[in-house]
């Protein structure tokens, strides 16, 4: 049995609370959501020649919250995330989610539970590649 497999059988118990369900999904994309952005708003600036000293104050922002923005160790607002990338070029935007997987994704938190436990695996497998 791989660790992964163990994992998802670990977690099968817990998906089966609606509340669980739609924490698990919600913070899965989250966190690949915001690292992705993270890490390509820090690549701009690089890409940019910018020190983060220089992209805070090209938005008038304490280097100390831009230093924290690009470590992970800050919960950047989408204000904060919109300004950054436009002093380097960028702008934010919406897409769907990845297919295969968005159904299982959409449907784990509308309906709060999971009738296809590998399908939410795969799902979230996909996202986490789809984010990169």
């Amino acid at each position: 049995m791989t660790d992964r497999s163990v994992f998802w059988d670990d977690l099968s118990e817990d998906l089966k609370d609606p509340e669980f369900v739609r924490e698990f999904v919600l913070e899965s994309i989250r966190i690949k959501t915001v690292d992705s952005i993270i890490n390509a708003l820090d690549d701009a600036r690089a890409e940019s020649q910018l020190s983060k000293a220089q992209l805070a104050r090209a938005v008038a922002i304490e280097p100390a919250t831009v230093r924290r923005l690009l470590s992970a160790k800050g919960n950047p607002t989408l204000r904060t995330v919109s300004e950054l990338a436009a002093a380097v070029g960028l702008r934010l935007t919406l897409e769907p989610l990845p297919e295969p997987g968005r159904e299982a994704l959409v449907d784990a938190l509308v309906a709060g539970k999971v009738d296809d436990l590998a399908g939410l695996e795969s799902a979230v497998e996909q996202f986490d590649h789809a984010a990169h």
